[in-house]
C-alpha cells in the first residue's frame, strides 16, 4: 500500500516538474508538523523525485525544519491548544515531564527509538522550560540515522528486485527499533493501581 502510495505521489510530482519538487519538500516540512500522512510515504516520494542521496538531504533539511517550527508554534503562539491537545495522552505527559528535567537526552532518545510520534515530541518540548539549543541539537543529531533509514527503506522498496537483501537487513533493523519503543513506552506509562 504504502510503496504503490509512494509511486502514485511521486509519478504526479515528477510530472509537474520544479513545482513538484518544492511540493515534496514542502510535504515533508508539514508532515513533521501535523503527521497526516506516513513518513516513510513521504521520504520515499521525495527519494524518488531527487534520488537517494538529494532525497535524505531535503528529507532531514525539511523535517528539522519543521521540528523547529512545531516547538516555537508549541513555546509561543499555539501554547494553550499544544495543552489541551498533548494532556489526552498520558504517555506524552510521562515524557514531558522527564524532558523537564533531562531534555537533551530525552529528545535525542526519542529521535532515536520511536517512542512518541515526532510531532509529540516536538509540542511537548515545546510546552516544557529546556533550552532551544538542547532541543535543536537532540534534533539534529537524533533525526539523523531515522532519516537515513527510513529513506534508505524506501529507494530500497522502489528498487525491490536490486536491493531486496539490504531492505530486509533494514527492515530489520526498524523492527528492532519498534521493539525497544514499545518497551520503552511501558516503562513509560503511567502505573495503575
Amino acid at each position: 500500500m504504502a510503496h504503490s502510495n509512494m509511486r502514485q505521489l511521486a509519478g504526479h510530482l515528477r510530472d509537474i516538474g520544479w513545482p513538484g519538487k518544492i511540493i515534496g519538500m514542502l510535504l515533508i516540512f508539514f508532515q513533521t508538523f501535523f503527521p497526516f500522512i506516513p513518513f516513510v510515504v513521504v521520504a520515499g516520494t521525495n527519494v524518488a523525485i531527487f534520488g537517494i542521496k538529494t532525497g535524505f538531504i531535503v528529507n532531514y533539511v525539511m523535517s528539522v525544519l519543521g521540528a523547529v517550527a512545531s516547538f516555537y508554534f508549541a513555546r509561543y503562539y499555539g501554547h494553550a491548544w499544544v495543552e489541551r491537545k498533548l494532556e489526552r495522552f498520558p504517555l506524552v505527559t510521562q515524557f514531558s515531564k522527564r524532558m523537564e528535567r533531562h531534555g537533551f537526552i530525552y529528545v535525542l532518545i526519542g529521535r532515536l527509538i520511536p517512542i512518541l510520534p515526532s510531532s509529540a515530541i516536538n509540542f511537548s518540548a515545546g510546552l516544557t522550560r529546556m533550552k532551544f539549543s538542547h532541543f535543536l541539537w537532540a534534533t539534529v543529531i537524533g533525526k539523523l540515522p531515522m532519516i537515513l533509514l527510513e529513506s534508505m527503506i524506501a529507494h530500497d522498496l522502489f528498487h525491490f528486485k536490486q536491493y531486496k537483501g539490504r531492505l530486509l537487513l533494514l527492515l530489520g533493523i526498524l523492527v528492532v527499533l519498534l521493539v525497544i519503543g514499545n518497551s520503552a513506552k511501558r516503562a513509560l506509562a503511567p502505573k495503575t493501581k
